[in-house]
């Protein structure tokens, strides 16, 4: 009985995907690549992250060390990210021996909010007001220009909350120093306060040869600075929608991203959107998609970056996301029974090793019409 074999060769539908970090979002974008044949290679400072268990291979090395950065980027064809605080000169060394999307410009300007707040300002996109702080002395003169509640952010490294320090419209001098000094930053953003009526995002790719898509804006609520529950559609009116959409195209093109945007933004009463900050890479608010997309964001990214046609962001049923933080384990692991014997919950833990307060260790999606109902019982379920 004869039998034979062939060797296939590299294209871009078997690829060997980088993935710089290796917690959640990595995680599922390692398993979106492999489920589209493509190897993935991660690379991290620490061992054990939960995409380090998807990857076929992973680096495990600081973020700075040049040896090991050569070694990654000649074992892969593209590279990818799952956060965006990486050193610039890593970036800009990667990006001369691979293809890496996004771009070190791209990433550049999303991990610096003085730098964000002025490329949207720049190109006309809608800001809250803003100072650039660099001293107590200008925080004073700031807060007595802008005349109201503000928030001041350091320029890099917050996320979930962290970095940031309210200030009051009619706050003294020596409050103003003991902000400033808690804030531990050279570099600021003095924000005005806005009163909005609700918080949405929108996920939008951009490919290599430049076709855009965007998925359906998802409303969200934040618990202590760090996303709670995403819905899907937002209640949102048709106006905001598509101003939503349009305004995501308009700014990956702007930025000429290559992979994925997130565009988080605060809606005032009268339906006008105020842009908060941009996340260059899959997002929390998108994990739904998963359940509730004809394709998730983690598979456009990998669509995006790889060159092959962006998936279709068709919301085939509506959902809720709620994230699963390590405050839930305080008393032990929760019991998951409930939750995995039900046709609309998908359960999905991300298998961190220790479970910390405030930590992102897994999420859960409620699809169909009980969604809302299911949600609330979930909660009172983690309550008891």
């Amino acid at each position: 009985m004869l039998s034979s074999s062939f060797r296939l060769q590299p294209s871009a539908f078997s690829l060997s995907l980088g993935i710089l970090g290796s917690g959640q979002l990595g995680q599922m974008i390692a398993m979106a690549a492999k489920k589209m044949g493509h190897r993935v290679l991660v690379y991290d400072l620490l061992p054990g992250g939960p995409a380090a268990s998807v990857a076929d291979e992973m680096i495990v090395a600081p973020f700075d060390d040049e040896k090991a950065l050569r070694d990654f980027a000649s074992r892969v064809d593209l590279i990818t990210l799952e956060f965006e605080n990486i050193p610039a000169a890593s970036l800009e060394l990667l990006a001369s021996l691979r293809p890496l999307h996004p771009s070190p410009h791209v990433v550049r300007i999303c991990q610096d909010r003085v730098l964000e707040k002025e490329f949207l300002q720049k190109h006309g996109f809608p800001v809250a007001p803003f100072r650039v702080i660099t001293s107590v002395e200008e925080l004073v003169a700031a807060v007595r220009e802008l005349k109201t509640d503000a928030i001041l952010k350091t320029a890099t490294l917050g996320y979930d909350g962290k970095g940031q320090v309210s200030i009051a419209a009619n706050a003294s001098v020596a409050e103003l120093q003991q902000a400033w000094a808690a804030l531990h930053a050279e570099r600021a953003v003095l924000e005005k306060r806005i009163n909005f009526c609700a918080e949405g995002s929108v996920i939008v790719a951009r490919s290599t040869s430049g076709e855009i898509s965007s998925f359906p804006p998802q409303e969200n609520s934040h618990a202590r600075g760090i996303l709670d529950v995403s819905r899907a559609p937002a209640r949102f009116s048709e106006k905001v929608l598509r101003e939503a959409e349009g305004m995501g195209g308009k700014i990956v093109e702007a930025l000429e991203v290559v992979g994925l945007l997130t565009i988080e933004f605060f809606l005032l009463p009268n339906d006008e959107i105020i842009v908060n900050e941009l996340a260059p890479r899959p997002h929390n608010s998108g994990h739904h998609t998963i359940e509730s997309s004809k394709t998730s964001q983690f598979e456009q990214i990998v669509r995006a970056a790889t060159g092959a046609s962006l998936g279709s962001t068709e919301l085939v049923k509506p959902a809720l996301m709620l994230n699963l933080l390590g405050d839930l384990w305080k008393a032990g692991e929760p019991d998951w029974k409930p939750f995995l014997g039900h046709p609309e919950i998908s359960l999905h833990l991300y298998g961190k090793k220790e479970a910390k307060p405030g930590r992102k260790m897994g999420h859960v999606t409620f699809t169909g019409e009980h969604r809302e109902e299911l949600l609330q019982q979930a909660k009172e379920s983690f309550k008891s």
